[in-house]
C-alpha cells in the first residue's frame, strides 16, 4: 500500500506580507488555506488555482491579506468554507467593506459574498473535522479574536499553518496553542523576525501614564487604532487600568465590538472586555465626532495608519493643539500617511497636507510575534519538520529560514510564489 504525500503549493504571501494563499493536496484530495489579496488599485491576487480542483477551503482570519480574494471562489457551485465563528462574522464586514470600495476592481460582488457565507461551516478550536483523506483542527493564534492556527494530517503526515499569530498574552486574548505534538512541516509567520517587542506591561505602563498626563492637562487623545483587535485592546488596558475619564469608539470598530461581544469565550477575559465596550460610548455620527474631539479623553478610531475612517476627521480636529496628542498603536507601513505623520509631524488626508501642533508617539501594541518568540516556536518543537517562511518581506523570510538551519539544524526555506514542496 502507498504512503500518502502531502503536496504543499505556494500560492502568494512568499516573500511579502500579502496575498497569503498555500494549497495542500494528496492524491485525492485538494484544500486551499486563506487566499487573501494585495490591497491597492487595482488589487493583487495570489496566483490561480481551479474552483474545479479544490475540495475546501480554509480560512485563519478574516484580515483581507489572507480573506481578501475567497468570494471568487463561489461564483458558482458550492465549496465549503471552515473557519471560526467570530471569523466568519467579521470577514463578512470587512469583504462588504472591501466590495464597497473596490468594487470596481473586483472580480466578485454581494452576490458572491452571500454564496461564499451559505457555504461556511463553523469550527470550534481543538475539535477534528475531515475533507477526504484530510483531517485538520484549528487552534488559537493569539492574533485577533477568532484567529486561527491550523493542523493538517493525511494518515501519518502532520503540517502546522501558523497564519498570522502571537505567543505573548495581551489584555484581549490568550497567547496562541503551542503544543503541536510531531510535526513534519512548519509554515510560519515570520512578519517581525527582524525585531522583538516591548514588554507588554511595561509599555501598557508607559502609555497609560502618557494618556492620563494628556486627558488630566485638559487635552484630547486621538487613539487611530485597527478596527478588529486593537481597538478592542486598547479599551480594554484602558479599563484594566481604571481609566476614569471618558472613552470613545468609531467607525468600523463599533460593529467589531458587537461581533466580539457575541463570542465571549474567544477573548482571554470576557468580563474585562464586556467592561470596556460597554463603559465607552460608541460614536453614532457626526454631531458625536464634533462634541468629543472638543472634550478631555480618549477617541479610539480606525484607520490604524490613517488611511480613511473616521481618524482623518480627529486628525484635523485633535491635530490642532498643542495640549492634545496622537497615539499611535498600529504598525505604520511607510507611505501610509499615520508614518508620514509619525516621521515628519505631517500627514495627507483626502489630498490635504495637515500640519499637527498635537504631540505624536508610537506604541507597539503588536499582534504578532517577535523574533525571540518566533525563533523559540522553532527551536521548542519536539519533532525535526521542514520549515517554511512566508508572510514577511524577503529579507524576514531568508533570515528565518537561515536561522533555523544553523542554529536548530533543521531543513528550512523560504519559498517563492509558485513553489511546490513534497512532505
Amino acid at each position: 500500500m502507498n504512503k500518502v504525500t502531502l503536496e504543499i503549493k505556494f500560492l502568494g504571501g512568499t516573500r511579502e506580507v500579502g496575498r497569503t494563499a498555500l494549497l495542500v493536496k494528496t492524491d485525492n484530495t485538494a484544500i486551499l488555506l486563506d487566499y487573501g489579496v494585495m490591497m491597492g488599485r487595482p488589487p493583487g491576487f495570489p496566483m490561480h488555482v481551479a474552483r474545479k480542483d479544490l475540495d475546501a477551503l480554509l480560512l485563519t482570519h478574516c484580515h483581507l491579506d489572507h480573506s481578501g480574494g475567497l468570494p471568487i471562489f463561489f461564483i458558482q457551485d458550492k465549496l465549503p468554507l471552515y473557519s471560526t465563528g467570530p471569523t466568519l462574522e467579521l470577514l463578512q464586514v470587512l469583504i462588504k467593506d472591501f466590495i464597497h470600495l473596490s468594487g470596481y476592481y473586483l472580480p466578485f460582488e454581494y452576490l458572491e459574498l452571500r454564496y461564499m457565507m451559505d457555504n461556511s461551516v463553523t469550527v470550534n478550536y481543538g475539535d477534528e473535522y475531515k475533507v477526504g483523506d484530510i483531517s485538520f483542527s484549528f487552534v488559537n493564534a493569539g492574533h485577533i479574536p477568532g484567529s486561527a492556527q491550523i493542523l493538517l494530517e493525511a494518515e501519518d503526515k502532520r503540517l502546522l499553518f501558523t497564519g498570522d499569530y502571537n505567543s505573548s498574552p495581551t489584555r484581549l486574548l490568550s497567547p496562541a496553542f503551542a503544543d503541536y505534538g510531531d510535526l513534519d512541516a512548519m509554515i510560519i509567520e515570520t512578519t517581525y523576525a527582524n525585531e522583538d517587542h516591548p514588554d507588554r506591561k511595561q509599555l501598557e505602563k508607559e502609555f497609560i501614564e502618557d494618556v492620563n498626563h494628556v486627558v488630566e492637562s485638559g487635552g484630547t487623545v486621538l487613539v487611530p487604532a485597527f478596527s478588529i483587535g486593537r481597538s478592542q485592546e486598547i479599551a480594554c488596558i484602558l479599563a484594566a487600568h481604571h481609566f476614569e475619564h471618558p472613552v470613545a469608539i468609531d467607525g468600523m470598530a463599533r460593529k467589531a465590538n458587537r461581533i466580539i461581544m457575541d463570542f465571549p469565550a474567544f477573548v482571554q477575559d470576557s468580563q474585562l472586555t464586556m467592561n470596556a465596550l460597554h463603559g465607552a460610548v460608541w460614536v453614532e455620527g457626526w454631531r458625536d465626532r464634533r462634541r468629543i474631539s472638543k472634550k478631555p479623553g480618549v477617541i479610539i478610531s480606525p484607520a490604524g495608519m490613517l488611511q480613511g475612517g473616521p481618524a482623518a476627521f480627529y486628525i484635523a480636529r485633535v491635530g490642532k493643539q498643542a495640549t492634545n496628542s496622537i497615539f499611535l498603536v498600529s504598525y505604520q507601513i511607510p507611505g501610509t500617511p499615520g508614518h508620514e505623520l509619525l516621521e515628519t509631524g505631517k500627514c495627507t488626508i483626502d489630498g490635504k497636507l495637515r500640519k499637527t501642533k498635537a504631540q505624536v508617539k508610537h506604541f507597539d501594541f503588536s499582534s504578532h510575534s517577535g523574533a525571540r518568540q518566533l525563533k523559540e516556536s522553532i527551536g521548542n518543537l519536539s519533532s525535526t519538520p521542514k520549515v517554511f517562511a512566508v508572510h514577511g518581506d524577503e529579507k524576514n523570510c531568508e533570515r528565518i529560514a537561515k536561522w533555523t538551519k544553523k542554529k536548530v539544524g533543521f531543513e528550512a526555506f523560504a519559498p517563492k510564489a509558485g513553489d511546490t514542496f513534497t512532505i
